[in-house]
């Protein structure tokens, strides 16, 4: 068993750190408000206010797990976090964001003998409980394995998809095709309108048919599309702006993906 810590005990921290526990790793995790303080320490976890209070010397796993980009550069570059962390530890860092992020980290990280993955996920709070949370990770690929030991407490699968960078780069790609998809049915809803149909009732009939996706299926639950994309507009919009920049930063863009996905308003 590990002692692991954790960083971002939100809609997906939290779970994590319930499943980490279940699996008997000793936890600790940052906690910012009262009330995390309070959820962490009922849970068994040890609750800490701060990085230095966090990191001890027996901490042999980091999992990043906050909102944005600019929040893991801030963590892992401008805090204690790194130097406090001993020889032959591991950041693993689950934020989507961009690919270069991970690689500044690693090279502050590297020479102080620290591992760097980037393990970007797929899935929400329900696949955290059940286990199943997709993970694409980039990094060393020995790297990635030793990990598997902490990560498998809450994801299946844990796909490692190349170099360090390479999993932000297929969840970037994941959820603009993702994005697309829901512009995709958003179009297919208007043309029913057209032809006089019922959203709620075409909304139930299309995932048994060929035209199905899980953007299809996870809007039909909904019963509108407008309804589903409000749901997800804070976690998908984020990661189309940052697709877009990534590729931008590239010289390109997203193509024909950037036709649909302009229909959902992303």
């Amino acid at each position: 068993m590990s002692d692991v810590a954790v960083i971002g005990v939100g809609r997906m921290g939290m779970p994590m750190v319930s499943r980490l526990l279940d699996a008997g790793h000793t936890v600790a995790a940052l906690a910012r408000t009262p009330v995390a303080h309070e959820l962490l320490s009922a849970a068994g976890a040890r609750a800490c206010t701060s990085i230095t209070d966090l990191v001890t010397p027996d901490t042999t796993i980091v999992l990043i797990v906050v909102l944005t980009d600019e929040q893991v550069r801030e963590i892992c570059l401008n805090s204690p976090l790194l130097q406090r962390l001993p020889a032959g530890a591991t950041v693993v860092v689950h934020t989507t964001g961009s690919p270069q992020t991970v690689t500044d980290i690693a090279e502050v990280a590297s020479p102080l003998g620290i591992s760097v993955i980037d393990a970007a996920i797929s899935g929400g709070p329900h696949d955290i409980a059940a286990g199943h949370l997709t993970v694409f990770a980039g990094g060393d690929e020995t790297q990635v394995a030793a990990a598997r030991a902490v990560l498998c407490a809450y994801a299946d699968p844990i796909l490692h998809v190349g170099a360090l960078g390479a999993g932000q780069r297929v969840k970037l790609v994941n959820n603009a095709m993702f994005a697309a998809q829901i512009g995709l049915v958003r179009a297919g809803a208007d043309l029913a309108d057209r032809l006089g149909l019922d959203e709620r009732e075409l909304l139930a009939a299309l995932p048994n048919g060929s035209a199905n996706s899980r953007a299809l299926e996870s809007i039909s639950r909904y019963g509108s599309v407008d309804a589903f994309t409000e749901r997800v507009r804070e976690f998908v919009g984020k990661d189309v702006d940052v697709v877009r920049k990534v590729a931008a930063e590239l010289g390109g863009d997203l193509g024909a993906l950037d036709d649909l996905i302009t229909q959902t308003g992303f």
